[in-house]
């Protein structure tokens, strides 16, 4: 289902739109995923579905007045195909498969090699003589027909039915057309001889070509069994038992019986079971499952813990909030099976070419036939049916429905590991398309939090005395600001004591004492109100605030003692982001309510030339709209709930999981460690798939363009080359296998 439906069941609910989203068993090829699709799109009430070969998954929005999950599970498995109750059962089912498969490939490859030697007499004059006989060799060729062949036949009479085809019809035609000529050419050789034409038998070439697609098949399906494997990784982490602590002590439960509100304990070593927060303890956590950074970040009371993070050191209670599939890994789970599931628009040439592939080789195939029949050299029967089989066979579409999914697969899975979650493939190919980055400041760009970044102290004071006597003013005060200059001084290992007679001055500043004298910080207004000169302190205050900064002024026992400044600072890593884009030539806007002063301050810092500011919460959609207006490709970088709307507008949005939950539900690619370096690395990862998925859908246009021609025998009348129909079926399985493991490279990528 492409995002724009997956946004309009969020935004309509479930009273217009439903979305239904479950594994299909049975598909081999990209005939059968349009298949499926077809079959679906005709349940009365479906508005979109889409089927992703390579992960197994069928995705469906319908209408639930009028169609059901079991309205479009009977329309899938009437078109030939199961429907699994699970993921699980359908990675159990596709287990089985794929060792179904390696069985046959075994005993398959065991007759079709003595089939192969047997009908070599020329090469092999030393084989036994019995196994020359015609008969022995149709013997042993049709269990490989009927017994190993059977699914071809299956799946080939089901597309039959509903006037459709699909590779398993290429296969099934070909490989009969090979075998009942070599029978005819057993039972009635006389025939054939009075046709001025030796009997030939081609026992081999069916023989070999079922089981080498069989073995291409096992190859696909194995690999194919690697790009699902982050889900795998991902439901791993979960833990499967809690410690919940009741009025009886500690109890050992399932994770699914813990409820919201549940008070639990976590020990050194172990997984965290849910997301909640902390209530009693200090610990060092293992977030890189969440945040794709290695460094273990020290929790204490008050503070969020995330299920499946690992507990390092200390042990903690911690009262559960989030559980089940409301947990921060239960959505990563659902995004990334979202995001596995969806087409990118570079699929839709392919999915087009696929639909009306099979019914063309088909043609083509009857065409090359005829005109060996009439035009070819003698014996022109036989080299008929041999290009006519070579034909069927390497024109395999497999590989062309196979390049977009599995580069898809393997890159979403790819950024989760580092933190990078991609709701769909058509915002992966859209991120490297873009040309202007909007950025949105707090909580973006800077930590969302004022820091004290400047201790100026009055002449004959000591900065360290400055800092402490504020900040032991300040610890106790709620204001962010107050919390700011406390931090400073624990982070610079000045002491912070306990301030006596503490009182707020409501919008103006606090006052108390701290070590026996009267401090009191605050604004200009404040200070001078007190009867305090402050005038040898404007110059540095002035200079502070044209670097847009709050400024506050400290007085101690009614005497100036200098200035602290405060300001949001930018993130680690920001300023390198922002040089990135803009080397790769891409446009980088600040955008935010701020006001200017403030905004171009740090907008210099972070090496950003384009501010927009003071823009309200409503206005920022519309400022992306008039850069997509000018014809630029926007993406907007954000975390909060004001930045929603403009998430959606851009092209593509890109939210920090750091933020809030609404600017995640609202953004194409969720940036779970809050580095703005991620969105460098989202960047990169949309670039290097797209060119994977061009590498594959250009290898497998290639191949067809070539290997049908030279199938057809066009190469003969220059050079006498005719394709061995058994190389036609070796090189279709390696096409697909070629494009599945070009895929899998992404995996190394370093992003």
């Amino acid at each position: 289902m492409d995002q724009q439906a997956r946004d309009r069941i969020k935004k309509t609910g479930p009273a217009s739109g439903a979305r239904f989203e479950f594994s299909v068993t049975g598909m081999d090829c990209a005939g059968c995923a349009a298949n499926v699709e077809r079959a679906l799109r005709k349940v009365p009430g479906v508005r979109e579905a889409v089927v992703n070969l390579a992960a197994g998954r069928a995705a469906v929005l319908y209408d639930p007045g009028l169609a059901g999950p079991r309205d479009l599970a009977k329309a899938v498995r009437d078109a030939g195909y199961g429907v699994a109750a699970s993921r699980e059962a359908a990675e159990e089912t596709a287990d089985r498969d794929y060792r179904a498969l390696r069985t046959s490939v075994v005993w398959g490859g065991l007759l079709a090699l003595a089939i192969f030697l047997g009908s070599m007499r020329r090469w092999f004059p030393w084989m036994p003589a019995f196994l020359q006989d015609f008969r022995v060799l149709w013997a042993l060729a049709t269990p490989v027909q009927f017994g190993l062949g059977r699914r071809f036949y299956g799946a080939a009479w089901s597309a039959l039915r509903r006037g459709t085809a699909n590779m398993n019809t290429l296969v099934a035609v070909g490989t009969s057309a090979a075998y009942l000529f070599s029978a005819a050419a057993t039972v009635f050789p006389g025939f054939f001889r009075r046709a001025g034409i030796e009997p030939q038998v081609y026992f081999d070439t069916s023989a070999v070509i079922i089981v080498l697609v069989l073995f291409g098949r096992m190859l696909e399906a194995r690999a194919r069994g690697k790009t699902t494997g982050a889900i795998r990784r991902l439901m791993g982490l979960q833990p499967r038992t809690a410690r919940v602590l009741g009025p009886e002590g500690e109890r050992e439960t399932a994770i699914e019986e813990v409820r919201p509100g549940d008070v639990l304990v976590v020990r050194p070593g172990e997984s965290i079971p849910v997301d909640g927060v902390i209530l009693e303890g200090r610990t060092s956590v293992d977030e890189s499952m969440i945040t794709g950074e290695s460094v273990p970040v020290d929790k204490g009371p008050g503070q969020e813990v995330v299920g499946a993070t690992m507990n390092k050191w200390g042990s903690f209670r911690f009262r559960a909030v989030r559980v089940g599939q409301d947990t921060a890994l239960a959505r990563i789970i659902r995004l990334v099976e979202e995001a596995q599931g969806t087409k990118a628009p570079i699929q839709r040439l392919a999915d087009v070419i696929s639909a009306r592939f099979v019914p063309a080789v088909i043609g083509a195939a009857v065409l090359t036939f005829a005109a060996w029949s009439l035009f070819g050299p003698p014996p022109r029967l036989v080299f008929a049916l041999l290009n006519f089989v070579a034909v069927l066979i390497i024109a395999c579409p497999c590989a062309m429905g196979l390049a977009t999914p599995t580069a898809i697969m393997v890159a979403t899975g790819r950024g989760a590991e580092r933190g990078i979650l991609i709701r769909s493939g058509e915002s992966l190919e859209t991120v490297h398309k873009v040309d202007t980055f909007v950025f949105d400041k707090t909580g973006t760009l800077t930590n969302g939090r004022p820091e004290t970044t400047d201790v100026i102290p009055a002449a004959g004071v000591e900065p360290r005395l400055l800092l402490a006597l504020a900040a032991s003013v300040e610890n106790g005060s709620e204001h962010p600001l107050g919390q700011a200059v406390v931090r400073r001084a624990r982070a610079d290992g000045v002491p912070v004591d306990a301030a006596g007679e503490f009182r707020a001055l409501e919008g103006l500043g606090v006052e108390g004492l701290a070590a026996g004298r009267r401090v009191l910080i605050g604004s200009r207004r404040l200070v001078a109100g007190a009867g305090i000169d402050v005038a040898p302190l404007d110059g540095f205050a002035e200079k502070l605030a044209g670097e847009g900064k709050t400024v506050a002024y400290v007085a101690v026992d009614g005497r100036p003692a200098g200035l602290l400044g405060l300001a949001d600072t930018l993130k680690a890593g920001a300023r390198e982001a922002v040089a990135a884009l803009r080397r790769s030539g891409r446009r980088v806007i600040m955008l935010t309510g701020d006001n200017s002063l403030t905004a171009r301050a740090l907008a210099a810092e972070a090496g950003i030339e384009e501010v927009r500011a003071e823009v309200l919460p409503a206005d920022k959609a519309e400022v992306i709209r008039g850069l997509q207006a000018d014809g630029r490709r926007v993406a907007m970088v954000g975390d909060g709930i004001n930045d929603a709307p403009a998430l959606v507008q851009a092209d593509v949005g890109l939210a920090l999981g750091t933020g809030a939950d609404v600017a995640m539900a609202s953004a194409g690619i969720t940036l779970m460690s809050g580095d703005p370096g991620t969105v460098v690395a989202a960047v990169e990862l949309g670039r290097r798939t797209i060119r994977t998925i061009r590498q594959n859908l250009f290898w497998a246009f290639a191949y067809n363009v070539i290997g049908i021609p030279v199938a057809a025998g066009a190469l003969y009348p220059f050079f006498r080359i005719l394709l061995d129909p058994m190389i036609a079926s070796a090189a279709m399985a390696l096409s697909s296998i070629s494009v599945v493991g070009n895929s899998l490279r992404l995996r190394r990528a370093r992003i």
